[in-house]
């Protein structure tokens, strides 16, 4: 992992920024990209911290931007129930003026799993430019605090990547429970009567 860092960080920013496009672009079995940026800041601490993070930032939202894409041509595979239910949900956030900038910028200033968001995005063919925005903004500003405090919350670089499939599995199993509880709720009965109710999720259909 280490040799990957010095490989991409010898073409600075632009190499910074393939490296968070493909991670992002992956579905599963990446690390949280928070991480990855820090890290390139660690081994380079000549880096200006605002450019690394809106280089980060837009690397990062490219890269959901082709999950998103590739999880919608997986749509045909889900069952017709969930269908219904991704589409009611999606028409509520089109009905609200900043609904997906507000959901995006939630998971892209915290440190929620933004993949399943994405796929989820994907699944609900959900087409707003709002997705976007509000995810730049979200990841630029969490970018900028823990490139500025990396030091106090990383452990040494070689040690936070020592144990790196167990987290990322932790971090991705996280990320599946967060869309099968979303795929569990009954979004119509919540949006038209404020009732939650949850329901059997019958993601997929073969």
């Amino acid at each position: 992992m280490l040799d990957i860092f010095e490989i991409f960080g010898e073409f600075s920013y632009f190499g910074i920024f393939l490296v968070l496009i493909g991670i992002n672009a992956a579905p599963i079995l990446m690390p949280p990209s928070w991480i990855v940026l820090t890290s390139f800041y660690l081994l380079d601490p000549t880096l200006d911290v605002v450019l690394l993070a809106m280089t980060g930032a837009t690397g990062a939202t490219l890269g959901r931007f082709l999950l998103k894409k590739i999880s919608g041509t997986f749509r045909k595979f889900v069952a017709e129930e969930q269908k219904s239910n991704l589409d009611t949900m999606g028409e509520y956030l089109n009905n609200k003026k900043y609904g997906y900038v507000i959901a995006s910028f939630l998971f892209g200033a915290t440190p929620l799993p933004s993949n399943m968001l994405f796929i989820t995005y994907g699944l609900m063919r959900a087409k707003s430019i709002g997705i976007y925005v509000g995810f730049w903004f979200g990841r630029a500003i969490s970018y900028v605090v823990m490139i500025y405090f990396g030091n106090a919350v990383l452990k040494p670089f070689l040690e936070i990547f020592e144990d790196r499939l167990t987290a990322i599995l932790l971090i991705d199993g996280a990320g599946i429970g967060l869309i099968i509880l979303f795929a569990s709720i009954n979004w119509t009965l919540l949006i038209t009567q404020r009732k939650i109710r949850f329901v059997k999720p019958k993601i997929w259909r073969f």
